[in-house]
């Protein structure tokens, strides 16, 4: 319970009235620069609210008098980085790609373009340096669905891979399992034939002659009698030590049984064409490209 104000004896300031353990609370005003500030930064708050973005209201907020925005001076920033770029891009839009590789200023603009666009939009997919992912192509590995030059990764960036696109790069493989045009027991033995023939595993005291015959009726017209595969018809090289769904034997099985058919953005409604050409160089270089 408080207790009546008095005089501490030592201080001679008055006290609180409350008592703790006999420890006796002095009414100490604040000193006076303390206050001064105080009240300054509460202007200063009050002002900020005033002139700056602040206090949200609805589905709106209130802007502030000057109408300041984070977005607009960014926006300002691409904008002048867009100019400052602009004859560079242009360049790179109208020249070959084998002008613009002879342009050792035009190449570097055209890298660094390429590198920060590929970050922005690529990487997530096909991870950093394009090393990939399950079921994104490792683009550095050089084992190309549709082919690895200039103007192949080109054709594939601008229209994509199963995309809206009418010219994007189109290929289906056939749902062996799920159709039943293959029975479980004809899928085990052709999975045993790929995993042990092409993928490199050793699959001791097994016969693999009835996958054999099985690859050679069903899978053959597609990947090739050696499986070096046909961009042509987007069909991979098995014979390879890089798979886009990995390499495990349950891979094969459910690929051949019910395959899964991957989907690539046609980047031509979204980038311009000079930067489709830098990003193709960027991914050219990454050491897949041929």
């Amino acid at each position: 319970m408080p207790t009546k104000v008095e005089k501490d004896s030592i201080s001679g300031q008055d006290t609180t009235g409350h008592e703790w353990d006999g420890i006796k609370e002095l009414d100490t005003p604040c000193p006076k620069w303390w206050l001064y500030t105080w009240y300054a930064c509460i202007a200063y708050a009050i002002g900020m609210f005033v002139v700056y973005p602040s206090i949200p209201y609805g589905k709106g907020y209130f802007h502030g008098v000057t109408g300041y925005s984070q977005r607009k001076m960014v926006d300002a920033d691409v904008g002048k980085l867009v100019a400052q770029r602009k004859g560079s891009m242009d360049k790179i839009a109208a020249l070959s790609f084998e002008q613009i590789k002879a342009d050792p200023n035009l190449l570097e603009v055209a890298m660094t373009s390429g590198r920060i666009t590929f970050a922005e939009n690529c990487q997530p997919c096909h991870g950093p340096g394009g090393g990939g992912n399950p079921g994104y192509p490792a683009l550095a590995a050089g084992a190309w669905i549709w082919g690895g030059t200039l103007d192949d990764i080109q054709q594939t960036v601008t229209h994509g891979i199963r995309s809206a696109d009418p010219d994007a790069r189109q290929s289906a493989m056939p749902r062996f399992g799920a159709d039943g045009t293959l029975k479980p027991a004809e899928i085990q033995a052709v999975a045993d034939y790929v995993w042990a023939t092409f993928y490199g595993h050793a699959t001791t005291g097994k016969d693999v002659s009835a996958g054999a015959k099985i690859f050679a009726e069903n899978c053959a017209a597609c990947h090739g009698d050696a499986g070096l595969g046909n961009r042509d018809m987007g069909a991979p090289k098995l014979s390879s030590q890089v798979h886009l769904y990995g390499d495990a034997h349950d891979t094969i099985v459910n690929q051949v049984t019910l395959p899964r058919q991957g989907v690539m953005p046609n980047w031509g409604a979204r980038l311009d064409p000079a930067t489709i050409k830098a990003v193709t160089l960027y991914v050219h270089a990454l050491g897949g490209g041929e």
